[in-house]
């Protein structure tokens, strides 16, 4: 197949060192240019858009060939959300029905990241049947990571695929969630099309899909590095929203009962 031909390739799901990766935003623009054959790609740090901003700030400088998509990373009480298309804070450590409200007042879209996931804050199976459920103005999600090379997401992947094609009917999501250089595009999003535009309108149609590729080794990041962003994801959150408040969302999360 031509490269006229293939479809676009999107990875929606990148961290900076603005938060807990391991790169500063121009390095991630230049590798992308570089090392990649990505059409798209998303900022979406912790509960803060101004890794966004500057990533984009810094590419309006330059030449890129590829295309960029603002966003951020929310942590709801119950799991996270990649928002996207959107440019201004949202809502933290709050329910997850006030959370995709807000996102899509911005006239943003609410991806479930890494979804089933226990290692690390994801909306489980009763979540995401609330919110199936819903029939809220606002309460709905757009889409849902299938493939996703989060540690241990691979568990899970499987499962949520096949509850997607059951139950939600959503746009399926391939996203690196990478906080080192060497996995962006590890996992992508497949769509017609090559601009931003485009790949929202394939995510609001559902022509979208989520491919894994290959994972970098241990060895091909640099343990150090390794350890040192395993340290900076435990802290992230606390760092960003406060001890306090994330404690709190814990024991919400955990004695809510919903």
């Amino acid at each position: 197949m031509s490269d006229t031909q293939r479809p676009g390739k999107a990875d929606l799901h990148v961290h900076t060192a603005i938060s807990d990766g391991m790169a500063s935003p121009r390095q991630v623009l230049e590798y992308v240019e570089a090392e990649t054959d990505l059409d798209i790609i998303a900022i979406t740090d912790h509960d803060d858009p101004r890794g966004a901003m500057e990533v984009r700030e810094a590419w309006a400088r330059g030449s890129y060939r590829f295309q960029l998509v603002p966003g951020m990373e929310v942590t709801a009480i119950e799991g996270h959300i990649i928002a996207l298309f959107v440019e201004e804070p949202l809502p933290s450590l709050r329910p997850v029905e006030e959370v995709l409200a807000a996102v899509h007042r911005q006239g943003g879209l609410a991806i479930a990241a890494h979804p089933l996931m226990w290692i690390t804050r994801s909306l489980g199976e009763k979540e995401l049947d609330r919110i199936a459920d819903a029939g809220q103005d606002g309460v709905y999600l757009d889409g849902l990571e299938t493939a996703n090379q989060s540690p241990g997401a691979w568990l899970r992947l499987r499962r949520i695929g096949a509850l997607n094609r059951e139950r939600y009917h959503l746009a399926e999501i391939g996203a690196s969630d990478a906080h080192h250089l060497q996995a962006i595009g590890s996992a992508h999003t497949e769509f017609p099309g090559r601009s931003a535009e485009e790949l929202r309108r394939s995510i609001l149609e559902r022509t979208c899909r989520g491919v894994n590729g290959r994972y970098p080794s241990v060895l091909e990041i640099g343990p150090l590095q390794v350890l040192r962003q395993a340290w900076r994801g435990l802290l992230v959150t606390p760092r960003t929203l406060g001890w306090g408040a994330t404690a709190n969302s814990f024991y919400k999360r955990i004695f809510s009962g919903r």
